[in-house]
């Protein structure tokens, strides 16, 4: 039997009068879901979105890093680390293909972790909950830590 997990949204978008053009039409809309404070979402803002609005670019780069921070905090525990804080810094690098489109090219996250007690083999414990994060696994693109 296959176990699956569903993740339920709803994308609201409108504008008049809406697509006329290429200039014309706002980018601005919201991800909801139920019970959670809705997003306001827009383009980046070189594809003429909302620079105080998120992009669906950076939220990419923070499920990845968030992933991680979850997983990592999970292989601490588990390995004995107590970890008592995080902070982490991802990049995330697109670029344009050759047919005129974009992607992502790498995403590179620099978490800063402090743990009390011995010290702990950090590197080993970020291997393994890149090893568990599953969105990490689920990209077309590299994920590393640490590098730049």
């Amino acid at each position: 039997m296959t176990v699956a997990h569903s993740y339920r949204l709803t994308v609201s978008w409108s504008d008049d009068p809406g697509t006329v053009d290429y200039r014309s039409y706002t980018r601005n809309h919201t991800v909801a879901a139920d019970g959670k404070p809705t997003l306001e979402g827009s383009a980046d803002r070189s594809f003429r979105g909302d620079a105080a609005r998120w992009n669906p670019e950076e939220l990419l780069v923070a499920a990845l890093s968030e992933c991680h921070l979850l997983s990592f905090l999970h292989v601490a525990a588990e390995a004995g680390v107590v970890v008592t804080a995080y902070t982490d810094t991802p990049v995330g690098r697109m670029t344009r293909d050759d047919d005129g489109g974009w992607s992502f090219e790498s995403v590179v996250l620099h978490p800063e972790v402090t743990t009390t007690g011995a010290a702990a083999d950090l590197e080993k414990l970020h291997h393994a909950a890149h090893e568990a994060c599953f969105i990490a696994r689920s990209v077309a693109f590299p994920v590393r830590v640490g590098e730049s």
